[in-house]
């Protein structure tokens, strides 16, 4: 079961003028489910992405980096589950430049003009015949409020479909934003959802976009991980359909371009969060956070380094407060002049350790309530600087070992 996680409220997701959304069984991995998923945009909009920098990364990833060079404006985005095109070769870049182009067609647009994307299994020829024969149902059903119906359309191994959204004054008018995610396992960051859709009909400057997408993925998305494992496939895309009545956006430092990336942000974290709280097989959501290092870098590097840990993550599911493990992950991070005296550790409001040892005060017990919590806080100050940093992570529990051996079947 996921952490504190319940499915989003479909009346509770704004339609984000600019977007239609159908969805469509298509039959691409199995039968009778949602597994095609379309989103035409209309035109002057303006797309941005960010996507796995695993060099191993999937044929539709390799096409879309192609079509948002190509400098076309992009129209519509294409979604398929059940088969990742990863691990493909030629064939899988003619397959996904295939989809791209039956959906272009459909709607009378170029190939560039369409974004193609994919998730699930790894090293399967795309069935790009069910693609094309879904592509007439999903088109008909476009409509605006179809956000919920696409999130549980991208879902592989998610339990709960992933949206949020929210609404927000920028430049004296009302604008939204709306997203969806999918992810539990093969998560880390650069980047670290397997695949997010966030739209808002804010009037953003083309040229301001890409920046707008990387400084959200990097307060978000890049700040989270289950396993440690990068995807072929992830693909952040933001979307700004350009149709809210304000003035252009032309700086993100502006007074707008700061109230429209609050209110992103709080969309994107969220959705962020979701994933680890859905982690596969997560029984414990985990925030990290490392201060008192001489840069932001230091921070993650030592925040990472406690949230990859297998033994750090299973002494979570067990409740067992072998809190060593987090010291020498604190250790074995990186930084070679470390002091081992400077640093402090702490659990949630309980102190660990101080000067690098265990505080006087600390008993077991008290690290064990803790540990016992659904939601737990890890705080480390290394005492070396003023630089701070946040991730957050799950649990490795026995679930995690039995979905990932069965994900094939």
């Amino acid at each position: 079961m996921p952490v504190n996680l319940v499915p989003p409220n479909p009346a509770e997701l704004h339609p984000v003028p600019g977007v239609r959304i159908g969805i469509a069984e298509a039959g691409i991995r199995k039968a009778q489910r949602k597994d095609l998923t379309v989103m035409v945009l209309d035109a002057g909009a303006s797309v941005s992405a960010v996507f796995t920098r695993n060099r191993f990364c999937a044929a539709p990833v390799q096409v879309c980096r192609e079509h948002l060079a190509s400098g076309q404006p992009i129209r519509a985005l294409l979604i398929n589950t059940g088969n990742a095109n990863a691990g493909t070769g030629a064939q899988g870049l003619e397959r996904a430049r295939a989809s791209a182009a039956a959906l272009a067609r459909s709607l009378d647009l170029a190939e560039q003009q369409v974004l193609p994307f994919s998730t699930g299994v790894i090293m399967e020829p795309l069935p790009i015949d069910r693609i094309e024969a879904g592509l007439p149902a999903a088109l008909a059903d476009a409509q605006p409020d179809h956000w919920f119906a696409a999130a549980q359309a991208i879902m592989t191994t998610d339990t709960v479909p992933k949206a949020c959204s929210t609404r927000a004054t920028v430049g004296g008018a009302t604008v939204t934003v709306t997203g969806i995610s999918k992810g539990a396992g093969m998560i880390r960051p650069n980047m670290a959802t397997m695949l997010g859709f966030m739209a808002t009909d804010a009037r953003v400057a083309p040229a301001v976009m890409q920046q707008l997408a990387r400084e959200l993925a990097d307060a978000s998305f890049n700040r989270i991980t289950v396993d440690g494992d990068t995807s072929t496939n992830d693909s952040f895309v933001v979307i700004a359909t350009n149709q809210a009545a304000h003035a252009q956006i032309d700086t993100l430092d502006s007074a707008d371009g700061v109230a429209l990336k609050a209110a992103m942000l709080e969309v994107a974290r969220q959705l962020a969060h979701a994933i680890v709280r859905d982690g596969e097989g997560a029984t414990k959501f985990i925030a990290i956070t490392v201060q008192g290092g001489r840069t932001a870098d230091e921070c993650r590097a030592v925040a990472y380094a406690i949230a990859h840990s297998p033994l750090v993550k299973t002494a979570f599911f067990a409740s067992d407060p072998n809190l060593g493990r987090i010291l020498a992950a604190v250790g074995y991070a990186g930084i070679d002049d470390l002091e081992q005296t400077g640093i402090e550790l702490f659990l949630d409001d309980v102190h660990v350790a101080t000067r690098g040892g265990r505080h006087p005060q600390y008993q077991e017990a008290d690290g064990q309530r803790v540990m016992k919590q659904s939601e737990i806080a890890v705080r480390v100050d290394l005492g070396r600087g003023d630089a701070t940093d946040t991730v957050w992570t799950c649990d490795f529990s026995h679930e995690y070992v039995t979905i990932n051996a069965d994900y094939r079947s």
